[in-house]
Order: C-alpha cells, then structure tokens, then sequence
C-alpha cells in the first residue's frame, strides 16, 4: 500500500472519529414550524432557514445549505429547511427580509441569526455555526497586546493554536474551526484576520493563512517567549490535524535498535525520520545538536537519537546521520553531515509529500487505520456535554467599577472566572444551576467576574488562577469556596453558611436538639452530618483548637461547640471522656464519641483531614499496635510544646498496609519497624529519619527536631506526595459518586463537566490515564491549602480498602497542575 493511501485513510479515520450524530439521510430536510421545533432536543444544535416559499432568489443559498447537512450532521448539529405555511405561523415567519436569514438554535433557544449573503457557500455556513457554538474555544483577537495577553496567560499551563485568515467564512476558516471543535478543550486556539498582527509576529508570506503552534506549556519562565512551530502546509482539515499530531509526540527520542525497525508516527504520517548516530564519548554534544534538529524539523520530520554503542548491526563507521523515508521499501541512507543546516537542508530537500486531498467523500469504512486519537473523541464528548445557553442574566455582572459597591452592599458570592479558559466557562454552568435553585429563595447575591476583562480586580482580590469562588459579608474577610466545583456541592457551601459556625450551645436541652436535627433541621438536608465538641470550661486551649477547625470546615458541615459546667451530664450520656467530639449522623439516626487524639492513627481515609493542617507530619511506622514507651514520649514532647510545628501521629501498617510501599519509596527498601520519620510534604516534600541507632526517647527527639531545625540533618528522599503508588489498571477500578462532578487530571489538563444526574462512573487507570466509561472529565476540588481532590477513591476489589488520592498544591506545589501519580501500592 503507497504512503499517500496510507496517509488518506489517517484523514478518512480521523473524520469519522469526529462524528458525534450520523445521519443516514443527507438531503436537506423540509419540516412545518411545528414539526420542527418538535424535534429541538435539550442542549442540540440546530440550524433553520425559515421559508415562505420557493423562490429563485434563495435557491442559490439552499443549494449550498443542503451541501452543509452531512458536514454538520458530523458535528451533532442538524438542519433543516421550515416552510412557512398560514396554517402554522411562526414569528421566525416575518417578512421578506427575514426570509434573508439562518438561525441556530440550542434547544429551543436562539443562540445566533445569520444573514444568509455571509452563508456564501458550504464552508461558510459551516465555519460561522461552528464559530458561533466555539466561543470559549476559540478567541478571536485583532492586536499582538491581545495574543501577548493570552501566551502570558498560559505559560507553563496550556499550548496555543494561533491561526490567521484572511476572512470569516472561508475554506481556511472552516478547516480552523473543525480543528477547533475536535482539539478546542485540549489546545486553547486564537483566531485572527487582522494582517498587521500576522506582520508583528515576523511572518513571510502574509497573503496566505498561517497556523502557528505556540509552545507555551513548557515556559516557566514568565519572561521567556513560547517557541513557535509554523505549520508549512496549506491550512486543510486533516493537515491541521497531522500537523498536531506531530506536536503531541516527543520532541526527540533514544533508540538502540536497527533503524530499519523503528517505527513512530511521522512514518504513519509521510514524514521521514533522522537518526543522529551518537556514542558515548560524544553523547551530551550529540543530544544537543540532536534536540536543536528537532526544533527546526518539528512537524517535518521525527528525529531520534541512535545510541552506536547499544546497537547490534553495524552502522559505517564514517556516518553521523541515517535518513529513513516513510515510504516502504526504501533502503536506509547513511550519511555524513557536518553540522545543523547541512541535515535540515537534506530532509527539506527529500521530503516527498504527496498532496492529501481533504474531503468527505467515501468515508463509509470505519475500521480504516486509525491513530491513537481518543483523547480528541473525549475532548467532544466534553465539549458537546457543556454546550448549553445560560440564563446569565440571573447572576449580576461586576466591573471595576461596580464590584466593591456591590459587596459592601450585600453578602455576595463572586465568580472569578475567564472567558478564555475552558474550565472556568464550564463550571459557569454550575455557578448558573446554583442562582436557577436559589432564585427568590436567598439574600444571597450571587455575582461574577471576567478577569479576562477586568484583570485589575482580579489582582486586587488575589485571584491568580480560574475559577475561584469567595463569599463576601459584610464585617469578615472574604471566605474562598473550596469545594467540588459542582452546583449541589456549592449550593451546600451557600446554604451552610447561612450560620456561623461553630454554633455556640448553651444548655443541655439545645445540644439534645442539635444532634437529633432539630435545631438546624432545614439545613440537614446539606450536611448529613453535625459534630458537637464537649469541652469543659478550663479546656482553653482544645476550645480555640476546636473553633478554629469550625472555622475551617464552614460551609462544608455543621459544627458546634458546648462548653458549660454540666458538660459532663452531656459526655456521661454518650459515652465519651472530655474532649471528645459527638458526631450524629441524621441519616442513620446514629451519634458516635470520638475522643480527640494528640496522637492520631493515619489511615487512607483520614489522611486529607490532617493534611489540611499544614504541617509537616511526624509519623511513626508501626507493624501493629503503637508501643507504649513511644507513644508516652511523643505525648510528653507534644504538651510540652515542641511538637506544635508538626502533626504527630502514626502509622500502623497491619490497618493500613499501603504504608510498606510508602517506607520503600522512601528508604528504597523496607527499613526495620518502627521507624519514625518526618515529611515535609508543604514545602519541598523531604523525608528525614529519626536516627535507626537511637531510642526514641523525650532527649533523642528533642536533639533530633533541633537539628532539623538548624539545618544539621539531611533528607533521605524528596517526594511531593506521601502515596508515591502506581496502581495496578487490573487490581484497581476508580470509583465516585456524585451529583455534579469529580476529579481527575489527564496529562496536566484539567477538565470539567457537570453531570446532570447522580451516577457512578468506573474505568481503569491505564498509562497514568483514567479513562471513564462514559469518557468525562472532572472538576478539580479546591482545599483552602490549593488545588486538591479529597474525593477520588481507588478501590481495591479485593480488600474493599479505599485509597485517596490528593492533588498537588496540597503538597507546596504551587502555580502546577499535576496529578499525583506514579505511586507504588502494596498490599
């Protein structure tokens, strides 16, 4: 089979991937009024020219528009042709005039009208619907301040797809757009047609469309400019998509294999691959100029670097360069090039690219060969998921002008959001759901913010990423939502805050009230659970303690303090020695006792709430239960204050058995038992180790934390996380249940969806991937300590144990939006 056969297929599969609603019929429709908007369908697209009657006027447009029915039937948007008869009047049924224009509709919902003389033709008609349904995918901008904005924006977080055209509606426009709705939640894409800007940027040839791949995901440097990666190819559909494809694949690679059997995607793709021949004492120079060819090839050509010394065949000993061409059959050429230019010049002067012709035609075969492109397939059923018109109007808009008018005025909760960014337009949706529930119910005022237009109120409020949410009261500093970003889990934040907590109980009778439900018994619905904390009046200190935890947890659960001199009648009732904390769980009808522990076991489950204090964590490793002599000397070192920049506790792996893989993450192998160590997972993530030779007692620990403190005392590891775990994809199955959303990362992206109903969703992890069933993505949940997940669970079929996993910032990683993966767990 020729390469350019092979390449066509690459662009029939890619078509078909697209493909969200397929339509078995593709003449254009013809429906009454009625009929029509009976077909609407809750959050599908819909274009409809309404017609009085034929005429040779519009016959050229319908002509055209009837072309664009299977093109748009791609794309999950239908269309349809309504004749307006007297009989069946609608007001879409006017004038002459209005015969003049197309409508798309969401629902039954009027997104946009279109004159039909910009519908020109086919590709018209097709680049403006998919432009309109595009407005967080694609920015259109008309100044270089616009596009520095926006890479200044993104540096170190997300890659841009910069395109200009030389008018709306054109071929170039639509093969822009199609790109746009496949890749539009992986790549943000800017769009322009102002040629000045094209000349700011330093392009040649600006009578043409260009498309630039801006490289801005790996600058962490905010001075740095992103690379820039020009595509040479005329700006098609499919060359749009190789084109991008190559910008996904590894800038260079090391083999040390016959070249002969190397195989990557540029092959599969037309472009050739250059092997830089390497050994070992020239190895660091070679990778450099290695690295530097793939630059200026990127999306030319694959380069990999081949390590000589590895190989098994023999390579003459006077080559420095192989050149394999993508098509088959075609022997090796070994060659000796002296420098950069000499291997550029030779690949562009070589490349034998066959003109790929991009159309729709024939394209009936699904099981063509088809690239590794699910994550396109997920990004549409991410963005078809979130299409839907928001009634903003229910939620007040602020400015720079209005904003702090408005929350002096009244409690309000504030949006912070960017119209660019897909995350922030996504969880819109929920924000909106929230104000939909709350309408006529709340003096709540909920308001939003677009810091992609008011950036100065943004920096003043100390928002830095998107979407954040704050409460604003009157009197109080602004409290910053840290929850699911979902509607149920912020309406429950809203609602919960209606009371300060934690509630001050005065009698006996209250308390008794409290725990049943009856106190607060139109909030139970939000928090099935209320904690009561018992204190005697002297217990000053584990007061202030408690209070502030309540303050913490404000929002999230009902807490309450009781604290008078017949506390023990309370504490005698429920079986619990001061202080302790009652948990009644109103569901069940259940009220539990916990005392509260200086020492606490760690467990999977309770991992989050102490990391949520900030502290470096001083766990002792236990096989089995905690030795007396240990624990006395912990507690001694606690009350005497030296323990108060640390969370003591311990660790029993006979409970909780992940905790042999974190030992052997840390020491490599599994050092004897116990073993006490301290984690700095805030700030830098070191592990030291109390000293193996010394007893733990109240002297050996005070010299030890005293050395710390000093700087006298080395890491034995670095880690970031505390569960460094791979999971097994075969062991583990991802589990959640909620109504609007969860979280999980996907290569350093984070996406949202709003579920509309309750529902479980499992898959398997692979590659450091989760891929769920019905292929969402989730919200990111935010602690008040940064990004993180505390509701994402592995499951382990076997053991039933569930381990949590937590996002980044939670470990001092800030600015990042990395998952934590790669962690070894054992059981």
């Amino acid at each position: 089979m020729s390469s350019s056969f092979s390449i066509y297929r690459v662009g029939i599969s890619f078509v078909i991937t697209c493909i969200f609603y397929k339509s078995t019929v593709d003449s254009l429709p013809e429906l009454s009024p009625q009929k029509y908007f009976s077909t609407l369908q809750p959050g599908k697209a819909s274009l409809a020219y309404f017609c009085q009657a034929d005429s040779p006027s519009t016959s050229v447009f319908l002509e055209e528009l009837n072309k664009a029915v299977r093109p748009l039937q791609d794309y999950g948007i239908s269309v349809a042709k309504v004749n307006c008869i007297k009989e069946e009047m609608s007001r879409y049924c006017g004038k002459e005039k209005d015969s003049m224009k197309a409508y798309l509709f969401r629902g039954n919902i009027l997104l946009r009208e279109f004159p039909t003389d910009t519908l020109f033709d086919v590709n018209a008609i097709v680049a403006h619907v998919l432009f309109a349904l595009l407005f967080n995918e694609v920015k259109y901008i008309t100044t270089l301040e616009d596009l520095q904005n926006i890479e200044n924006a993104l540096k170190g977080k997300e890659n841009i797809v910069f395109s200009y055209v030389r008018a709306i509606g054109i071929p170039e426009h639509r093969a822009v757009m199609e790109a746009a709705f496949v890749y539009g939640t992986i790549y943000q894409f800017v769009l322009t047609t102002e040629i000045a800007l094209l000349e700011s940027i330093g392009s040649e040839d600006i009578e043409y469309a260009h498309l630039y791949f801006f490289h801005c995901k790996l600058v962490l440097d905010l001075t740095q400019q992103c690379r820039r990666t020009l595509m040479e190819q005329p700006l098609t559909t499919l060359n749009i998509h190789l084109f991008i494809k190559t910008m996904k694949e590894p800038l260079l690679t090391e083999v040390a294999e016959d070249p002969q059997q190397v195989s990557t995607v540029h092959l599969q793709l037309g472009l050739p691959l250059i092997f830089i021949v390497s050994q070992q004492a020239t190895y660091e120079a070679d990778r450099r100029t290695a690295e530097w060819v793939a630059w200026r090839l990127l999306g030319k050509a694959g380069v990999l670097l081949l390590l000589r010394d590895s190989l098994e065949m023999n390579i003459p000993q006077h080559a420095n360069v192989v050149f394999k061409r993508a098509e088959k059959g075609i022997p090796l050429e070994f060659l000796v090039l002296h420098d950069v230019e000499s291997i550029i010049s030779h690949v562009e002067n070589n490349m034998h690219m066959e003109e790929i012709q991009d159309e729709d035609d024939d394209m009936e075969d699904p099981d063509s060969d088809i690239l590794d492109i699910q994550d396109d397939e997920v990004a549409e059923t991410v963005y078809r998921d979130r299409k839907r018109q928001l009634p903003l109007e229910l939620t007040v808009e602020l400015t720079e002008e209005t904003f702090n008018v408005t929350v002096m005025a009244s409690d309000s909760l504030v949006l912070f959001y960017a119209g660019w960014h897909a995350v922030s337009m996504a969880f819109l949706q929920s924000y909106i759901d929230v104000a939909i529930k709350l309408k006529g119910t709340s003096a709540m005022l909920l308001t939003r913010v677009n810091c992609a237009d008011w950036s100065g109120v943004c920096a003043k409020q100390n928002v830095t990423e998107f979407p954040v949410v704050k409460m604003y009261k009157e009197g109080k500093n602004p409290v910053s939502y840290t929850g699911m970003l979902g509607t149920e889990d912020l309406l429950k934040f809203i609602q919960l805050n209606r009371i300060s907590c934690p509630v001050i109980i005065t009698s006996i009778q209250e308390a008794e009230e409290y725990l049943s439900g009856e106190l607060y018994k139109d909030l139970i619905s939000y928090s099935s659970v209320s904690v009561l904390g018992l204190f005697s009046p002297t217990m000053t200190t584990a007061k202030e303690d408690f209070t502030e935890a309540g303050n913490h947890l404000k929002g999230y659960v009902i807490t309450g303090i009781y604290s008078e001199e017949d506390v023990l009648i309370l504490s005698n009732n429920n079986a619990a020695t001061l202080p302790a904390l009652l948990l009644a769980r109103h569901e069940e009808g259940k009220i539990e006792s916990i005392l509260l522990s200086t020492h606490p076991e760690i467990t999977v489950e309770n991992l989050p709430t102490y990391l949520r204090l900030q502290k470096p964590l001083l766990i002792l490793f236990s096989d089995g239960s905690m030795n007396p002599q240990y624990e006395k000397a912990i507690l001694t070192l606690a009350k005497q204050k030296y323990l108060d920049m640390f969370t003591p506790c311990w660790l029993n792996l006979k409970n909780t058995p992940v905790g042999r893989g974190i030992l052997q993450a840390y020491f490599d192998l599994v050092p004897p038992l116990p073993v006490l160590v301290l984690v700095n997972l805030h700030s830098g993530g070191q592990v030291y180790a109390f000293p193996s030779d010394q007893a733990i007692t109240e002297l050996n620990l005070i010299s030890w934390l005293k050395k710390l403190e000093a700087g006298l005392e080395n890491p034995i590891s670095k880690f970031s996380i505390l569960f460094n775990t791979y999971v097994e994809s075969q062991n583990y199955s991802v589990i959640y249940g909620l109504q609007n959303g969860c979280c999980v990362s996907r290569r350093d992206n984070i996406n949202l969806v709003h579920l509309h109903q309750s529902s479980w969703v499992t898959r398997y992890t692979v590659n450091e991937q989760l891929y769920f069933e019905r292929k969402f993505f989730f919200s990111i949940n935010v602690l008040s300590s940064g990004f993180c997940c505390s509701a994402l669970f592995i499951r382990h079929r076997q053991s039933k144990l569930s381990i949590i996993l937590e996002g980044p910032r939670i470990f001092g990683m800030v600015n990042e939006y990395h998952w934590l993966h790669h962690v070894s767990f054992q059981l």
